[in-house]
């Protein structure tokens, strides 16, 4: 098969472009499933190149689409007809394509345009807006711009749901779809982790205990209450540790770690590392003692789940929403705080730290977790649903 992929990929910082990178590069290993892989992503700032690296099958690349510009579907669509794809999957969110609502929400018609066009039209959809709560993920609090919101996000969904499949990553999210709008073309295929190194060793490098978190923040992920729970713990313990700030803004808050920066200037050993390159992941994460999720909200299955999980590290997570699905329908552990609690969060933190054998139960619950689903096995899922379309 020839398969386009419309995605967002390192060195782009737009949304999902991490999933993006270890999703097509698992599918240019398939060598006897794919004669040719084309991504079609956004446009990267002069100077800037795509870096490939080397895998079997042969890679393509089209840079026509851009955050926030209205003619991105016919530029899609169209790059879509150049690369001759029996299939195209599109790797999005309802925000991939801009944050402004009418770029946005044309975006959202791609799909439905590469159907009509007569290519089978797959949509990988990481978070539907039946399960976010607008008000704590920082998209509005007024009641009737939510219920507009709602309506607007109802008839989107209906126009993603034109394509031929829609992928959904958590099986709460298919339960909605099949109900609400009746639909019979959503497949479950979860999020997956992304690589799986080898079993990790659960000790921990010499030095102060590395409490991280690792994202992009302002919206509803946002690091006061994680600095400020640390601050808590040293107030009534000696434990030696350092808070490792680790991502850039949210697109929606820039400006916003400088903010929090300059605001805790005193705290001592707190470090803002800035966008983490790929190569530099597995060290951020390596040197953790836990990874905490300082999240009021969720938008969708958490790839940093996946990837504590990977390196196998515990996870100090917020009781509300998908992380708390994820948690009972994939068999990831952690300990538990109340979101909207500074005192929850520093005994969910200190619990973990205090007690090693609990810390390393809990780590090696998430690798074996994480190895349950690794992402190369879920892109065999997605060639048996190709497949199945081009029966059709």
């Amino acid at each position: 098969m020839k398969v386009a992929i419309v995605s967002s990929y390192p060195p782009s910082k737009r949304t999902l472009n991490e999933y993006g990178f270890y999703l097509i590069n698992h599918f240019r290993d398939k060598a006897h499933d794919y004669e040719k892989i084309t991504l079609i992503s956004d446009e990267l700032p002069e100077g800037q190149t795509f870096d490939f690296g080397n895998h079997p099958v042969p890679i393509e690349v089209a840079e026509v689409w851009d955050f926030n510009r209205w003619t991105n579907p016919l530029k899609i669509r169209a790059a879509i007809k150049r690369s001759k794809a029996d299939v195209v999957l599109f790797n999005m969110q309802f925000l991939s394509f801009g944050d402004k609502k009418i770029p946005a929400a044309l975006g959202l018609l791609t799909p439905w345009l590469a159907r009509l066009s007569g290519v089978k039209s797959v949509v990988l959809l990481h978070n539907i807006l039946e399960q976010v709560d607008l008000s704590s993920a920082g998209i509005t609090e007024n009641k009737l711009l939510a219920q507009i919101y709602n309506f607007i996000g109802t008839v989107l969904t209906r126009i993603i749901l034109k394509a031929n499949l829609l992928a959904v990553t958590i099986p709460k999210y298919v339960e909605v779809l099949e109900e609400k709008y009746k639909a019979k073309n959503v497949a479950l295929i979860p999020h997956g982790s992304f690589e799986l190194p080898p079993l990790p060793s659960f000790d921990l490098p010499v030095g102060p205990l590395q409490v991280m978190a690792f994202g992009k923040f302002g919206t509803y992920k946002k690091v006061e209450a994680m600095i400020e729970a640390v601050e808590l713990i040293r107030s009534r313990t000696n434990l030696d540790m350092e808070i490792v700030v680790a991502g850039t803004d949210s697109p929606n808050t820039p400006g916003y770690l400088a903010g929090v920066e300059a605001k805790y200037k005193v705290v001592k050993q707190l470090r803002f590392t800035g966008y983490v390159e790929e190569e530099d992941v597995p060290k951020i994460f390596g040197e953790s003692a836990v990874v905490v999720f300082p999240y009021t909200s969720t938008t969708g299955s958490s790839g940093v789940l996946h990837q504590a999980g990977s390196y196998g590290k515990p996870a100090i997570m917020p009781n509300l929403g998908d992380l708390a699905m994820l948690v009972k329908e994939e068999g990831y552990g952690g300990e538990f705080f109340e979101p909207d609690s500074v005192e929850s969060l520093a005994d969910a933190i200190q619990k973990v730290l205090e007690n090693n054998e609990y810390r390393i139960k809990l780590a090696k619950q998430n690798y074996f977790a994480a190895a349950s689903l690794p992402m190369e096995d879920l892109v065999d899922w997605y060639t048996l649903h190709f497949r199945n379309l081009l029966k059709k």
